[in-house]
C-alpha cells in the first residue's frame, strides 16, 4: 500500500471510516474484477480519492454499493464496497501510474531490478498494466494517454534539470496527470461545472505528491546516489515546505468552488488528512484545523510548524517527562499479541523461517493488527514495527469525530 493520504480511523469516526474502507476495498476489487488477482498489488491510498470524488458529486443510488465476501485484510468479514465507474477510473489510473513507477525503477536499476531477468519480468508486467489501464480508462471515457505522456515528459525534464531549475518545472508532468484524473470525475458524475475546480485541486495534489515523495526520499536517495528533484534543482526544504503549504491552501480554495452532493469524506481527506501528510513528511506535528503558523524572518517555518504547535501532553510529546510506572498491568487493555493497544512485550529474538513467517503474516492480516495495533512484530524479522494507524494524534480533531460533517471546519478557511 502506498500513497500520501493515509487517514487514521480514530480521526475519521465510524461513519467516514466505513465510507473510506468501502472505496479502498472497491478499488481493490475493481482491479481484481477487470484485471485479475495480481493487479490488486497496485491498490493505493491516493487512487481511491478518484472514487471518493466521483461518489461525492452524485446522488447516492442503490447501485453505488455492493456486499463483498470475506477478506483476510478485513478480518474475514464481509463489507459494503464501492462499485461503478468511479472505482473503475481509480483502477485505470492506478494501473497506468504503477506501470510508470515500475518502468522508472527498472531504468534506475533499483534493488533487484538491476538484475537482467528480474528487470525483463518487471518490464513485461509494467507493459501489461499499462495496456490494462488504457483499456479500462477507455471504457469509462478517460484517455490514459495524458498519463503516459506525463510520464514520458517527466523523464526528459529530470534529465535536463540542474541547480537553479524551478522545482515546479519538475513537478509539472505529475500535476498535469492528476489534474486530468480529478477533472474526469466531474464528467463521470455529470457535473461539467466541477471540472475546472477539480482539475485545479488535482494539479495541486499532484504537486504535493511529488514534493512529499522527494522530501521523504531525500536522505536515502543521497545515500544511494539516486536522482532526487530537491537535490537536482538545489531546492532547500524551506522552499519545498512553502510550496507544499501553498498547494494545501489552493486545494481548499478549489474545493470551495466545486458542488458536492455529499463532500464530507472528500473534504476530510483533502483538507485535513493531506495537511497531516505534509506535517509527517517534514517532521512537524501540526493539525489541519489550525491556521498557518508564523514564519521567522528568514522564511523558515516556525519551530512549531506551519499548522500550529504540536499537541502537548500526548504520548509522543517531547515536552513531557517520561511517565512513571503506575502499577497497572502493562498487558491489560488490548496490548496482548492480538490486541490493538500498545504492547510492552520485549522484541522477539531471532528471525522466523519462511513458512513460520508466512503463517505469522497471515495471522497479522486476519486480525487486522498490521493496521490497527500501535505496534506489531514483523512476521519474519520479529522487529517491532508501528501499525499503519499507530501514529495517531486524534485529540485535536475531536470536533470532526463528533459531528462527522466538519461543520467546525470554518477555522481552516476552507469553507466546507
Amino acid at each position: 500500500m502506498f500513497g500520501i493520504v493515509r487517514p487514521c480511523g480514530h480521526r475519521l469516526g465510524e461513519g467516514l471510516k466505513t465510507q473510506w474502507m468501502a472505496h479502498l476495498c472497491g478499488l481493490c476489487l475493481a482491479l481484481r474484477g477487470d484485471h485479475g488477482q495480481f493487479a490488486r498489488i497496485v491498490t493505493n491510498y491516493d487512487g481511491l480519492l478518484i472514487s471518493v470524488l466521483t461518489e461525492a458529486q452524485v446522488e447516492r443510488a442503490g447501485g453505488a454499493r455492493r456486499t463483498a465476501g470475506p477478506c483476510p485484510l478485513r478480518g474475514m468479514r464481509t463489507a459494503s464496497v464501492a462499485q461503478g465507474d468511479g472505482a473503475r477510473l481509480a483502477a485505470a489510473v492506478s494501473l497506468v501510474l504503477a506501470s510508470a513507477k515500475v518502468r522508472d525503477h527498472v531504468a534506475d536499476g533499483d534493488g533487484l531490478l538491476a538484475r537482467g531477468p528480474v528487470a525483463l519480468a518487471a518490464r513485461r508486467v509494467a507493459a501489461s498494466w499499462g495496456r490494462a489501464g488504457a483499456r479500462t480508462g477507455s471504457e469509462v471515457g478517460f484517455d490514459t494517454a495524458v498519463l503516459v505522456d506525463a510520464v514520458d515528459r517527466q523523464l526528459g525534464i529530470e534529465t535536463l534539470a540542474r541547480p537553479g531549475t524551478p522545482l515546479l518545472t519538475v513537478t509539472e508532468p505529475t500535476e498535469s496527470a492528476t489534474a486530468a484524473a480529478f477533472a474526469h470525475t466531474a464528467v463521470l458524475a455529470g457535473r461539467p461545472g466541477n471540472a475546472a475546480p477539480l482539475a485545479e485541486a488535482g494539479r495541486l495534489f499532484g504537486r504535493l505528491a511529488h514534493l512529499l515523495d522527494a522530501v521523504e526520499d531525500r536522505e536515502t536517495d543521497a545515500a544511494s546516489g539516486a536522482w532526487n528533484p530537491l537535490t537536482a534543482t538545489g531546492t532547500p526544504l524551506t522552499e519545498a515546505r512553502r510550496l507544499a503549504d501553498d498547494a494545501l491552501h489552493g486545494i481548499r480554495l478549489a474545493l470551495r468552488e466545486a458542488a458536492f452532493t455529499d463532500g464530507r469524506l472528500a473534504h476530510v481527506l483533502l483538507a485535513h488528512e493531506l495537511a497531516r501528510s505534509v506535517d509527517r513528511a517534514f517532521g512537524t506535528s501540526g493539525c489541519g484545523h489550525g491556521g498557518h503558523g508564523e514564519h521567522d524572518g528568514h522564511g523558515d517555518p516556525g519551530a512549531d510548524g506551519a499548522f500550529g504547535p504540536p499537541r502537548q501532553g500526548g504520548p509522543y510529546d517531547p515536552r513531557q517527562p517520561p511517565r512513571p510506572y503506575d502499577g497497572r498491568n502493562p498487558y491489560a487493555g488490548g496490548g496482548g499479541p492480538f490486541g490493538g493497544g500498545p504492547s510492552f512485550q520485549p522484541p522477539g529474538s531471532g528471525r522466523r523461517g519462511l513458512w513460520a513467517g508466512c503463517a505469522a503474516a497471515i495471522g497479522l492480516c486476519c486480525t487486522c493488527k498490521v493496521c490497527c495495533a500501535d505496534e506489531f512484530e514483523g512476521p519474519w524479522s520479529r522487529q517491532r514495527r508501528e501499525g499503519w494507524c499507530g501514529n495517531c494524534d486524534c485529540s485535536c480533531c475531536d470536533c470532526c469525530e463528533a459531528c462527522e460533517c466538519c461543520e467546525c471546519c470554518s477555522c481552516c478557511d476552507c469553507g466546507l
